[in-house]
């Protein structure tokens, strides 16, 4: 099982700019990949970007540019710097890890909201 814990969320004007953090613990060795997804009120949680254990990062072209994903393995922990946050970018962010094997996890979500 793997356990995660989003935080770094908040209120913030347009423009501005905010750091989620999604700490991992539990069988941290079989994560193959993490990510970040969100949900806005009455739509679908939608991808954000994602960071494998090897490889290239990868983005949503709506966030390409102004997110970056990057992981910290020594804490076991994946970072979602964002700027130039708009206005559309306000729901709640949850961490997502991918288990070798296809098991997934997921954080219980942490509130942006980005104020015009």
């Amino acid at each position: 099982q793997v356990q995660l814990v989003e935080s770094g969320g908040g209120l913030v004007q347009a423009g501005g700019s905010l750091r989620l953090s999604c700490a991992a613990s539990g069988i941290i060795f079989s994560i193959a990949s993490m990510g970040w997804y969100r949900q806005a009120p009455g739509k679908q949680r939608e991808w954000v970007a994602s960071i494998p254990s090897a490889g290239m990062t990868m983005y949503a072209d709506s966030v390409k540019g102004r997110f970056t994903i990057s992981r910290d393995n020594a804490k076991n922990t994946v970072y979602l710097q964002m700027i130039s946050l708009k206005p559309e970018d306000s729901a709640v962010y949850y961490c997502h890890a991918v288990q070798i094997g296809g098991r997934s996890a997921w954080g219980q979500g942490t509130q942006v909201t980005v104020s015009s």
